[in-house]
C-alpha cells in the first residue's frame, strides 16, 4: 500500500518539516496491523517527495480468528482503505492537525501538492471518484488497474492508480485522503461507533458540510450504520434536520413534510389517544404540534440522535415551561431496534418517515420492538412512494429521494408489507395517501394506520 505526497513549493525540502518527518532517514513505525515506512524518495529545492508504505499483516489480522482462506486471501494488503487512514491519523498526526512547529505559516497556507495513490479501489468507479474529489478542487487522474485477462468474467477492475493535484493546505490534502478513501472503498477494518462520528466532523470541518456528496459521505463512512450517519447530518446541517432533506414542495405553499405531519396529527386525534409516542422524532416538529393539543396529556419522543434530541428541546422551550407543562413531555435517547421497557403502556406511537432508515434486514426486529413489546393501541406510520420520485424535478431516476434511505417501497410493497404485519401482531391496518395524487404513480407519501384488534375481533 503506497501513499506518495509531492509539492513543488520552493523550498520543497520544507514538506519536511509539514510532515515531522525528516527527509534525510527513513522512518518506521509498528501499528496495530502491521508497520508504517516514511521516506522520501526525491529532495532538491524545485521537488521533494514523501511516501508512506504500509506492509500489513493479513495473519495477525486474523490471529484468534476461524481459519477461513477468505480472511487470508483478500486485497486489504495491496489497496488503500481504512488501514491507510489509520496510518496517516497515526504517523502523521501534526500534520494531519495542521500544526508545525517550524513552519506554522506554511503549515496555514495553500502550496501545489499532488498525491498519488498507487491501487485505490472505487465502489461506484471512476465515476464516484471524480464525484468526491473534483468539488474539492482537484485535478484527478485516474487510470485502471487491468484484472487478469485471463479471467474475463471477473468484468471491469474497481482498482485504480489515481493521482490528486491542487494548491491546497497540507492538512487538508490529509483530511481529504483520510475520509474519502474508505468512503471509496466503502468498508472499514474495525467497529464503527459514535467515536466514528466525532472523527468525521473532525476531519470534515470546513468542507464535508458543503460537499454535494455530503449524504453518500457520511453514509459510507459510517458503514451504513443509519442512527450514527442520521446523528452526523444532524450536526453537519443543524439548521435543516437530516429527516427533512428530502423536502419538495409538490404544492405550491404547502411542504410535504407539512402536510405529513397534519396527516398523522388528525390520525393520531382520532384514535382518542392520550398518551402518545413520536418513534424517531428527530429535532421534535411533531412533537411541537403535539404540544399543542390538550387531548394529549403524556407526549414522548425518543431519537438515536442526542444532537437531534437537543435541537427539539430547544424547538419545545423545555428550559422555559412552567414544572407542570414540563412534566407532560419527555424526550428520551433511545432505539427502534432494542426492546425498551419504557416504550411500554402507550395509547398510541407515530413513526414518521424513519423505516425507510432502516436496514432492510432490521425491520423484523423493529417490527417486534413495536408491535410485539411496546404495543400501542394505535401505530401511525408514514414512508415515501417510490413510484413518485420520477415526478420530483432534479432527482435521478436511479436515486433514493434521501441520502440515508436504505429502501423505498412503492404502494404495492408497502401494502404488503403494512398488511403482513396487521396480521402477525393482531391489528388492523387501513392505508391512505398523502400529497398531491398522480393518476399514474400516486401520492409522494403513504400512510397506514394500525388498530389493535380487541378480544372479539380477533375471535
Amino acid at each position: 500500500m503506497l501513499l506518495t505526497i509531492t509539492t513543488t513549493h520552493q523550498p520543497a525540502s520544507d514538506l519536511g518539516y509539514l510532515l515531522h518527518k525528516n527527509p534525510a532517514r527513513a522512518q518506521s513505525f509498528s501499528l496495530t496491523f502491521g508497520k508504517a515506512h516514511v521516506l522520501y524518495p526525491e529532495v532538491t529545492d524545485q521537488r521533494c517527495t514523501a511516501a508512506l508504505i504500509l506492509e500489513i499483516d493479513p495473519v495477525g489480522l486474523v490471529r484468534g480468528k476461524a481459519g477461513q482462506l477468505e480472511q487470508y486471501v483478500n486485497d486489504r494488503p495491496y489497496t488503500a482503505s481504512s488501514f491507510l487512514s489509520v496510518a496517516i491519523a497515526e504517523v502523521f498526526t501534526t500534520a494531519l492537525s495542521g500544526r508545525s512547529k517550524d513552519r506554522p505559516e506554511l503549515a496555514a497556507r495553500a502550496i501545489p501538492l499532488k498525491a498519488q495513490i498507487a491501487v485505490l479501489p472505487s465502489r461506484g468507479g471512476e465515476a464516484l471518484l471524480r464525484r468526491l474529489f473534483e468539488p474539492l478542487g482537484y485535478t484527478v487522474t485516474a487510470e485502471p488497474v487491468a484484472l487478469d485477462p485471463s479471467f474475463l468474467d471477473w468484468g471491469q477492475s474497481r482498482y485504480m492508480s489515481i493521482t490528486l493535484a491542487a494548491t491546497v493546505r497540507l492538512a487538508d490534502l490529509l483530511k481529504h485522503i483520510y475520509v474519502l478513501v474508505p468512503v471509496l472503498d466503502d468498508a472499514k477494518h474495525y467497529y464503527v461507533g459514535d467515536d466514528e462520528v466525532e472523527k468525521l466532523l473532525r476531519h470534515g470541518e470546513g468542507w464535508l458540510s458543503e460537499h454535494p456528496e455530503r449524504n453518500l459521505i457520511t453514509r459510507r463512512y459510517l458503514r451504513h450504520r443509519s442512527g450514527l450517519t442520521r446523528a452526523a447530518l444532524d450536526r453537519l446541517i443543524p439548521e435543516e434536520s437530516a429527516e427533512a432533506v428530502d423536502e419538495e414542495e409538490p404544492q405550491p405553499g404547502v411542504s410535504l413534510h407539512t402536510q405529513r405531519l397534519n396527516a398523522v396529527l388528525e390520525a393520531l386525534k382520532e384514535s382518542g389517544a392520550r398518551r402518545v409516542l413520536d418513534l424517531g422524532c428527530g429535532q421534535g416538529r411533531l412533537l411541537q404540534l403535539l404540544s399543542q393539543e390538550e387531548s394529549f396529556e403524556e407526549i414522548t419522543g425518543l431519537d438515536l440522535s442526542h444532537r437531534a434530541l437537543e435541537v427539539a428541546a430547544s424547538r419545545l422551550r423545555l428550559d422555559r415551561l412552567p414544572a407542570a407543562k414540563r412534566e407532560r413531555i419527555k424526550l428520551l435517547h433511545g432505539s427502534l431496534t432494542y426492546r425498551d421497557q419504557r416504550l411500554s403502556g402507550y395509547d398510541a406511537a407515530a413513526v414518521v418517515e424513519v423505516i425507510e432508515h432502516l436496514e432492510p434486514h432490521r425491520l423484523s426486529t423493529f417490527e417486534r420492538v413495536l408491535f410485539e413489546a411496546a404495543r400501542p393501541a394505535t401505530v401511525v406510520l408514514t414512508t415515501p412512494n417510490r413510484e413518485y420520485n420520477v415526478l420530483f424535478e432534479g432527482l435521478p431516476e436511479d436515486r433514493l429521494r434521501h441520502g440515508d434511505h436504505r429502501f423505498e417501497w412503492t404502494r404495492a410493497e408497502f401494502t404488503a408489507w403494512a398488511e403482513r404485519v396487521a396480521e402477525r401482531h393482531g391489528y388492523r391496518v387501513r392505508l391512505s395517501p398523502i400529497g398531491p395524487e398522480d393518476p399514474n404513480h400516486g401520492a409522494p407519501s403513504q400512510m397506514a394506520v394500525f388498530t389493535l384488534k380487541t378480544e372479539e375481533q380477533s375471535t
